[in-house]
């Protein structure tokens, strides 16, 4: 066996030993002093070997919620006493993004003829999306409402509306893409004459992947404007960003 299928053949059995929760063999072959850089903190790092074995229990009850860790690529590069390898692992719920992989790269090195695990660096990419670009691109949606409305287009309409969203319109509670649908259907189908629907003063606040968005809806139908106050959450999905709920409700006059 050459030292790139030793080290890979060492790397696929603490894989297994991961996801079957066996913390003897994932123990095995890691140096004394590792240094571990996980996804979650200490940031600088988990050192030696007695810390590295107390991140795993927590890890190993997750997985039990039905989570997956499989090996998806890896590749390892040996020179006569150091190696490192890199991978790609599928390493999540299933309601968690499916494209999602864990990276992880390895150092190692060789002593008495064996090789063992010296650091180890674990990360999720960083998905979050920038403020700024997260605002411009919820206005973005605002502004194509305001075009697909007057042109009555009700598919562009839903496109970014999410298949379990929430809706607490002035004149019910509506849950579900479908039931939102129908709802936008019949307001579009109320007038014949030119409609029109702006959100001059909205109002977007987004950090990671969520968005709120709030400010008075403007509706001008048979030339009547009706103003609404409105709240909008958007979520980023790999489709984009989607509505997942908004409540629109009038001031009261009492």
């Amino acid at each position: 066996m050459t030292d790139e299928q030793e080290i890979r053949t060492l790397i696929e059995n603490w894989v297994t030993a991961v996801h079957t929760g066996d913390l003897a063999t994932v123990l095995t072959d890691h140096a004394p002093d590792i240094v571990m850089f996980d996804v979650p903190p200490p940031y600088d790092g988990v050192r030696g070997l007695d810390a590295y074995r107390e991140t795993w229990p927590g890890f190993f009850e997750w997985q039990r919620s039905g989570a997956t860790f499989a090996l998806e690529s890896l590749e390892v590069t040996a020179g006569s006493d150091v190696a490192f390898a890199f991978a790609l692992l599928r390493c999540g719920t299933p309601d968690e993004n499916p494209s999602l992989r864990l990276r992880l790269t390895i150092g190692l090195r060789k002593t008495d003829d064996r090789w063992t695990v010296t650091h180890e660096h674990h990360s999720f990419p960083h998905d979050d999306v920038p403020p700024a670009v997260a605002t411009a691109d919820v206005r973005s949606i605002l502004d194509h409402w305001t075009t697909d409305t007057a042109t009555r287009d009700l598919d562009a309409l839903m496109d970014p509306i999410a298949e379990d969203v929430v809706s607490y319109e002035v004149n019910g509670n509506y849950a579900g893409k479908p039931a939102v649908r129908e709802v936008c259907k019949s307001g579009l189908e109320s007038t014949t004459g030119p409609i029109t629907f702006t959100t001059p003063d909205t109002v977007v606040k987004a950090s990671g992947n969520l968005a709120i968005a709030w400010g008075i809806d403007h509706v001008t139908t048979a030339g009547v404007d009706t103003e609404s106050r409105s709240t909008r959450v958007f979520t980023h999905t790999p489709q984009g960003w989607q509505l997942i709920h908004q409540h629109l409700s009038y001031p009261s006059t009492s």
